[in-house]
């Protein structure tokens, strides 16, 4: 049996792949409440033994399914393509406390057909209790830039997707104002991304997932810079791991 004390998702795993005595020869991230379908299962079955030298990862889709409706529309949220299957030994987790993604070392990506879904099955409650520890998660990395609690990491081997991402979240959403942006970010994944396609359970996920965690964030910002102001950054680093089990 293996223990290591958890900090994060991202150093949780990576201590996993450094220290278990893996010997496969790829490895895949994925997670409890995760699901591949019958198409993906016989991709990873074909393509992974007869992988080029130079492909050391495979991107999968990923849907997610909330209250028992795959979402389908929404930009960028489900689906969304992954960087899911790598080589043993040529990636890792990159060093986030939220939006974690897998970056390869070295060689290119590839492909699979299939599905790869998200299902939570512990009912609505347990999401919501979920994004609200996500939400301090969120509000880490958000004030590292600041305050650096951590080595920022390179978006430089990231998926072209999460690259987009993660440049618009850095260069456009993060320079509007706090609680506001919520509401654009709202508009945005509804009605430019046409999220109201998928009916009054895509309402609902968009509500919860695209405005009212983005204002439970902000909030969490607010909350962290004005303690930081009262009390200073080791003060709040003692706070976060008290009160959230959070070892900053």
């Amino acid at each position: 049996m293996y223990r290591h004390p958890f900090k994060n998702y991202a150093t949780q795993f990576n201590w996993g792949l450094e220290n278990c005595a893996i010997t496969t020869e790829w490895v895949m991230r994925i997670d409890a409440d995760e699901f591949i379908d019958a198409e993906l299962g016989r991709q990873i079955s074909t393509n992974l033994p007869t992988a080029r030298p130079e492909i050391n990862g495979f991107i999968v889709e990923r849907r997610i399914t909330f209250l028992g409706k795959t979402i389908r529309f929404g930009g960028g949220v489900s689906p969304q393509s992954l960087l899911k299957i790598w080589r043993r030994d040529k990636g890792a987790v990159e060093n986030r406390w939220m939006d974690e993604h897998t970056i390869l070392f070295e060689g290119s990506t590839s492909t699979l057909q299939g599905i790869l879904t998200d299902d939570n099955l512990k009912g609505f409650a347990f999401w919501v209790d979920k994004h609200n520890r996500y939400a301090s998660r969120e509000m880490i990395d958000t004030l590292n830039s600041e305050h650096e609690f951590f080595d920022e990491p390179s978006s430089i081997n990231l998926s072209t997707e999460a690259k987009v991402k993660r440049v618009a979240k850095k260069s456009f959403y993060a320079r509007l104002p706090l609680f506001y942006r919520a509401f654009w970010y709202f508009f945005y994944r509804y009605f430019l991304r046409f999220g109201f396609l998928d009916g009054t359970l895509g309402l609902v996920f968009h509500l919860m997932q695209g405005l009212w965690y983005r204002l439970l964030v902000d909030i969490r910002i607010t909350e962290a810079k004005a303690f930081i102001r009262s009390n200073g950054v080791a003060a709040f680093k003692a706070m976060m791991e008290e009160r959230h089990g959070l070892k900053i």
